[in-house]
C-alpha cells in the first residue's frame, strides 16, 4: 500500500501537514523527536555497557573459581 508513494507524495502530505498545523507546531514536534532518538540511542548504550559489565564480573568471577579449584 506505501510502496506507492514517491517524491511527489511525500511533499503534498508534507504541504497538508504544515497547511493544517503551522510552521511553529511542526518544528517543536521535529525538536521533540530529535529528542527522543537521542534520550533511546542513550539508553541503548548504556544498557550495552551494563551487559558488558556484568559479563566481564561473570568471567572474572568464573577464572577466579577456577584458580582456587587449581590449587
Amino acid at each position: 500500500m506505501l510502496n506507492n508513494i514517491g517524491i511527489p507524495g511525500l511533499l503534498l502530505i508534507a504541504v497538508v501537514v504544515l497547511v493544517l498545523f503551522g510552521r511553529g507546531k511542526v518544528s517543536g514536534l521535529m525538536g521533540e523527536v530529535g529528542k527522543g532518538i537521542t534520550a533511546f540511542k542513550k539508553g541503548v548504550n548504556d544498557g550495552t555497557k551494563e551487559i558488558e559489565d556484568e559479563a566481564a564480573k561473570v568471567d572474572e568471577e568464573a577464572s577466579e573459581t577456577v584458580e582456587k579449584d587449581k590449587v
